[in-house]
């Protein structure tokens, strides 16, 4: 009987053990980012020709987790009613005709958002991205508060401190750099989710950098968090005054 209660136990052992295995995988996630760029930035480096003069979606990628299941392949006749919104909020900068974007970020962080049961298909996690978006509506905040395109140069904690008493919570602001380090550009910004959707403070790690080097899109893209003391220049659309 003593050694009955002793296989017991180690299988319930074994057990807890898998369980918390589990649980501590790198695929679980905690909060998801929905990022936004801004296509003059984005096309300065990237060669194409920006034909958005608004903040347009990147992703929504959850903080743990990157091609989470490779068998589960895009569809785009899945997502057929979206296509219109993601086609004019979600473009893709260089080939706005293509499905490669939209088919490499859900191969990338949609598969990965598809463990919780909110995100588990392709419709949902593209609906959700597009909800959150619009329901943020950044570039109009920006506007709002006279954050505009323009030849003016503006403080880092200028815009931040508008986006944070906006929202309540922290962004996460990225810029290029060129040589010299006397102007940074306005390219991206992150504002984060917690599991439920509800608004939380993004922050800062070792692997910002390397995720911010994401689909073919931004290949040798460097976005890095801004820098507070330098001025940030925020270019207007090419062809188009700034205001």
């Amino acid at each position: 009987m003593k050694s009955l209660a002793l296989v017991v136990l180690l299988c319930l052992g074994c057990g807890l053990m898998s369980s918390s295995f589990v649980l501590a995988s790198p695929h679980m996630w905690s909060k998801l980012i929905l990022t936004q760029h801004w296509p003059s930035t984005f096309c300065s480096m990237e060669h194409c020709d920006p034909k958005f003069d608004y903040w347009t979606l990147h992703g929504l990628w959850p903080d743990k987790g990157q091609e989470c299941n490779s068998s589960w392949h895009f569809n785009v006749t899945l997502i057929q009613d979206l296509l219109p919104d993601m086609q004019k909020w979600w473009p893709d900068l260089i080939t706005p005709a293509s499905s490669e974007f939209w088919q490499y970020e859900w191969q990338k962080h949609g598969t990965c958002a598809a463990k919780a049961e909110s995100l588990n298909s392709q419709h949902k996690y593209f609906g959700k991205a597009l909800e959150l978006y619009h329901t943020l509506d950044l570039d109009g905040v920006m506007k709002k508060f006279n954050i505009v395109p323009s030849e003016t140069y503006y403080t880092f904690d200028h815009i931040e401190g508008i986006i944070l008493n906006f929202y309540s919570v922290k962004p996460k602001i990225q810029c290029i750099h060129p040589k010299g380090g006397k102007v940074q550009i306005l390219g991206q910004i992150e504002i984060c989710f917690n599991s439920d959707f509800q608004l939380a403070n993004c922050e800062h790690s070792e692997t910002d950098t390397l995720r911010l080097i994401d689909f073919l899109n931004v290949k040798g893209t460097e976005f890095s968090v801004c820098d507070h003391a330098t001025p940030v220049y925020y270019p207007p659309l090419k062809g188009k005054p700034s205001m």
